[in-house]
């Protein structure tokens, strides 16, 4: 079984439907279905098993979820990212729109 440690150091059971609700939540009033969220938290689950760890820390899951969330709607992306990494200012948004229209060209 996989375990995610979480910052506060306690482990719990990897939970695809975990992953599911923070990239809904980060989704809310965008155009993305359940089935693409279903595909997202496989494909997150497929990503962080691959490491062949029983245990892997949190961040590492947020990390997995990034990239694909950032192929399936870029608006989500920018609201997930900005929790994930903690954005503190309108500069820091910019700087990832910046990355981000530079990845598309």
């Amino acid at each position: 079984m996989l375990s995610v440690v979480k910052r506060n150091g306690i482990s719990e059971p990897f939970s695809r439907e975990k992953v599911m609700k923070g990239v809904r939540r980060a989704c809310q009033g965008r155009q993305v279905d359940e089935d693409a969220l279903a595909k997202l938290a496989v494909q997150v689950e497929d990503t962080v098993r691959s490491s062949g760890s029983a245990e892997i820390p949190s961040n590492e899951v947020g990390l997995a979820i990034l990239g694909p969330l950032r192929d399936l709607d870029e608006v989500a992306y920018l609201r997930f990212a900005s929790v994930y990494r903690s954005f503190e200012s309108a500069d820091d948004f910019q700087r990832e729109i910046d990355d981000l229209r530079r990845d598309r060209h």
